[in-house]
């Protein structure tokens, strides 16, 4: 019988055949990972179990990623928990302030994760693996802890949604814009535990940075995970892994039959979606960008584990090279890993942010969540690059956060307000880019 990239996957990993949506299986997981605010829950779990070792040190991540550097003593404690966890388990990939990135940018970027794998994580936007072709979903600290101790995880088969995104995006429509269309459309619901395939010209001609976005944003409507199908771009980003990284030797590669079953198949023009920004308080509620011009803007935030890559950085740079951030506005770049952070040094985009007016800081959720770094006072709004804007998320309860992909927070920056490139009167001519796609979003 036909099945859904998703379906064989966790087929594979059960041992059986086939298996269908509702089916209740047991699977080994290939990376379990959790940050200083979960990871300390489910160390508890852990110890009050009895359990004296992890499954294997070397398959488990611990990323002290949300309140880190720590912004006061109770979250230094935290970190201290899972220090000390790491420290008397030998968890190989625990990673420290300075080697630190944002949880699920720094992980592929390690080559920690590979196609056909199971990745859970207690992180409920760890969906963002699947656009390496792999089934990767958010857990809870208990089941993260059980996971730490057995290796193995039951889950329930989800149904697949299929979205078919015909055509190319037009100029600076991005994953980011594509994945608030379909948000928008759908609603936050719209699928609600199931696997949410991406497909279609535009996946195809979008970037890996691109792709991580999309699938970071599955929860975002409710989805299980989010995945797309291995091909030349998977590759040339496995190949670039760090060498002996478990993407070196990736298993088997996996797709979706011809005619598996979907619950449903939504098809969208890729031409006809515009720069998109979802205005308080759900990423479903969502409009054009062009459309909510006026909007005053007290703060932009470029970065998080949704839009922190270097692609995201250079698309914002595109827009800020020789301009200067609104004085009324506070502009904060949170890159996704050390990593981005040196190559932004290296080819010059952390000068063009900064020379621009940013707050450059090191990798951290930190305001995403309303954590540190970027709280918003009473009636401040935001126009985030993050994935959640719900009452409250970034600060005081009046505060609204906006979402929006790279290119309309940097013009927003800009402009004082919120802005699309175009609003600007900004003349790409190929010049502001580095491959030469004239600022189009396909740089990498």
């Amino acid at each position: 019988m036909a099945s859904t990239i998703t379906e064989k996957i966790l087929a594979a990993a059960a041992g059986e055949a086939l298996v269908r949506p509702g089916q209740i299986i047991e699977a080994p997981v290939d990376l379990a990972l959790a940050n200083d605010i979960t990871a300390p829950l489910a160390i508890a779990e852990f110890e009050k179990a009895g359990f004296e070792r992890v499954f294997d040190p070397a398959r488990i991540a611990l990323v002290p990623d949300h309140f880190t550097p720590n912004k006061d003593v109770k979250s230094a404690e935290q970190a201290r928990k899972v220090r000390a966890f790491a420290r008397r388990h030998g968890i190989v990939n625990y990673f420290e302030v300075g080697r630190m990135g944002i949880e699920h940018a720094l992980l592929p970027e390690l080559g920690l994760v590979a196609p056909g794998d199971v990745v859970v994580g207690a992180d409920s936007h760890t969906c963002t693996y699947g656009a390496l072709a792999l089934f990767s979903t958010g857990v809870g600290s208990t089941d993260f802890a059980a996971a730490m101790a057995w290796g193995h995880v039951w889950l329930r088969v989800p149904e697949s949604i299929k979205f078919v995104y015909h055509g190319l995006p037009g100029r600076y429509v991005t994953g980011k814009d594509l994945i608030l269309d379909t948000i928008g459309r759908i609603g936050v619901d719209g699928a609600l535990y199931m696997a949410m395939e991406f497909t279609g010209e535009a996946i195809e001609a979008l970037s890996m940075d691109g792709r991580f976005t999309m699938c970071n944003m599955a929860i975002e409507a409710g989805g299980k995970c989010g995945v797309i199908a291995h091909d030349e771009k998977t590759a040339a980003y496995l190949a670039t892994r760090p060498q002996g990284s478990r993407a070196r030797t990736a298993g088997e590669v996996f797709a979706s039959d011809p005619d598996a079953h979907y619950a449903q198949v939504v098809e969208i023009a890729a031409a006809e979606v515009r720069p998109t920004v979802a205005k308080p308080h759900l990423p479903a509620n969502t409009a054009a960008a062009d459309e909510l011009a006026g909007v005053q803007i007290d703060q932009v935030v470029i970065g998080s584990c949704t839009n922190g890559r270097l692609e995201d950085l250079h698309q914002a740079a595109e827009i800020l090279r020789g301009r200067t951030v609104h004085p009324n506005v506070r502009l904060i770049i949170l890159p996704g890993t050390q990593q981005v952070c040196l190559d932004a040094a290296a080819d010059g985009t952390m000068r063009t942010l900064i020379e621009a007016g940013a707050a450059f800081s090191t990798p951290t959720c930190g305001p995403c969540l309303g954590g540190h770094m970027g709280i918003l006072a009473a009636g401040e709004r935001c126009v985030s690059t993050t994935n959640r804007n719900f009452v409250g998320r970034m600060g005081d309860v009046t505060s609204e956060v906006y979402l929006a992909s790279p290119y309309v927070a940097a013009a927003t920056a800009v402009a004082g307000h919120i802005a699309t490139p175009e609003a600007l009167g900004r003349q790409f001519a190929g010049g502001g880019c580095r491959c030469g796609c004239g600022g189009a979003g396909g740089c990498r």
